[in-house]
């Protein structure tokens, strides 16, 4: 009698993950399957409008086609994550990278808005002084498809009648530093016949200041934002150091202008209060004529403590005081709501301390995915 033997798994290393390709791979991969180039765009529909996590549910391609992708490739998504949930309905999400690193994401309501913050890398190339993930430095950049995979995954849990209605890179890391994988997630999550179809006039790309990549973003036809923070160059250079020591502030702000030409989109700056830093009427003075005669908005975004950070979250009174300044200059002026303190959630507030294995915020009580 014949001894049956098992088929040897092939090794995960081994399959092409299916999400990592964009569509030009795509279209090759098929090619090189024997298969008609309309199959890279059907595939890509399971991928990211259905979130398929196995191969056997894209029914649009025979037994034996799916038989066969099974043996050569995989849909690799996140699997191991944790919700965390705040008091004001916040959800952050921590998702294990196939490499074992983790990645924030953080899901934030507001009236009839649910914004979706989504990080471009693990850690961070820059080293701004009010941030938590600086603290952290740059692990790696994510893939585009990591990019996008937060997305997917949170749509995975949202609950019943919910709907993402705007995405911001604002999480962890500097998105410019890593914009090759962030222009293919930005195609992904926009393009309207196999991807997400998100509008851009919905995405918004925050950056640092790496002025010489400000012309890229315009290709992307999504909203930029500028982290501004100081006033002079001397206050830029202790607080944000790594970038306005190479880019500084007239450099940063002639960029700005430029774009504002470029695109005629109104541009949005970003300002971090730090009380008894940047936070006084000279300062806000001088924001003002730094900004003379831009199309531009401002949000002002009052500083959320982190652990082991110098700085401090200044008085209501102070974030009034600074954005009436403002505001009789002329400049559109909002003040940004900190959502999702508790669970270390809001702006600055994402990564880990140095020497950390694990983020604190996985102590807090929260929902697997």
């Amino acid at each position: 009698m014949p001894i049956r033997t098992r088929r040897r798994a092939v090794p995960l290393a081994a399959l092409t993950n299916l999400l990592e390709l964009n569509l030009d791979s795509a279209e090759q991969f098929v090619r090189d399957l024997g298969w008609p180039r309309y199959r890279a765009q059907q595939i890509f529909r399971w991928l990211h409008r259905r979130r398929a996590r196995d191969i056997k549910r894209m029914t649009d391609l025979s037994q034996a086609e799916r038989a066969r992708l099974s043996t050569i490739a995989r849909i690799g998504r996140l699997e191991d994550c944790q919700i965390l949930r705040s008091v004001d309905g916040t959800r952050k999400f921590l998702a294990r990278l196939e490499d074992g690193l983790l990645v924030e994401s953080v899901l934030i309501p507001d009236a009839d808005r649910l914004t979706l913050c989504l990080s471009t890398q693990v850690g961070c190339t820059l080293d701004c002084g009010f941030c938590l993930t600086g603290k952290m430095g740059l692990r790696r950049n994510l893939k585009a498809h990591e990019i996008v995979d937060q997305v997917l995954t949170v749509q995975d849990h949202l609950d019943a009648g919910e709907r993402v209605t705007n995405l911001v890179l604002m999480g962890m890391g500097e998105p410019l530093a890593n914009l090759e994988a962030v222009s293919d997630a930005i195609t992904r999550l926009t393009n309207a016949s196999w991807g997400l179809g998100i509008a851009g006039r919905r995405i918004t790309l925050s950056t640092a200041g790496l002025s010489p990549r400000l012309k890229d973003v315009a290709a992307l036809r999504v909203n930029l934002a500028v982290s501004l923070n100081a006033t002079t160059n001397e206050q830029r250079d202790r607080l944000m150091p790594a970038v306005n020591r190479v880019y500084p502030l007239d450099e940063l702000l002639a960029a700005c202008r430029n774009y504002v030409l470029l695109t005629r989109r109104r541009l949005t700056f970003e300002y971090v209060l730090l009380a008894g830093v940047n936070d006084t009427e000279q300062d806000a003075k001088r924001f003002t004529k730094l900004l003379n005669g831009m199309r531009c908005k401002v949000n002002l975004i009052p500083f959320n403590e982190f652990p082991g950070s110098p700085f401090k979250r200044p008085t209501d009174s102070a974030v009034l005081g600074f954005q009436s300044v403002l505001r009789r200059a002329g400049l559109d002026v909002f003040v940004r709501k900190s959502k999702g303190r508790d669970v270390l959630g809001a702006c600055g507030q994402l990564g880990r301390l140095p020497g950390d294995q694990d983020p604190a915020p996985l102590t807090l009580a929260g929902a697997s995915c």
